[in-house]
């Protein structure tokens, strides 16, 4: 199966809401700040899906799919575990959280503003709901592509 054709995305999902421009910072360490923005769009063919994309001012942007709902949680509490993390930061002037990202090659900590997030979050889950998130999916397609088997004939 070819990769734009995913079982688990439609060929074509209208943007309901418009994509998300965000200022952060990068914890470069415990004392310097790069600042930065990312783009997180969202798909309703896809919704228990966050794509992120950081802007580099230089050099090519950063893409991470992230859970809704692990963004969603990180505002208020501590969410997810293993490569992506996000929790609360300490009350202060402007509420924000922190998102930390690793891998093999990358480890990133980001903070972020929460009063734009969650109003964009809040948006996301007006147009499908937690409930309905996998609503949509096609699961023997799903299988079908994470075990690399054959698609079934079509009639």
């Amino acid at each position: 199966m070819h990769r734009d054709q995913s079982p688990l995305r439609p060929r074509s999902a209208p943007e309901l809401v418009p994509s998300l421009l965000l200022d952060l910072d990068q914890m470069l360490d415990e004392f310097t700040r790069l600042p930065m923005r990312a783009k997180f769009r969202f798909d309703p063919g896809m919704p228990a899906v966050i794509t992120v994309q950081f802007l580099a001012e230089r050099g090519p942007s950063l893409i991470w799919h992230i859970g809704r709902e692990l963004l969603h949680r990180g505002v208020t509490s501590m969410s997810g575990c293993g490569a992506v993390r996000m929790w609360p930061t300490l009350p202060g002037e402007r509420p924000s959280s922190w998102l930390l990202l690793e891998s093999e090659e990358v480890e990133a900590l980001f903070e972020l503003p929460t009063a734009p997030l969650t109003e964009w979050l809040d948006a996301t889950y007006r147009i499908v709901s937690a409930e309905a998130e996998m609503d949509g999916l096609n699961w023997d397609g799903f299988l079908r592509e994470l075990l690399d088997e054959p698609a079934a004939p079509s009639e």
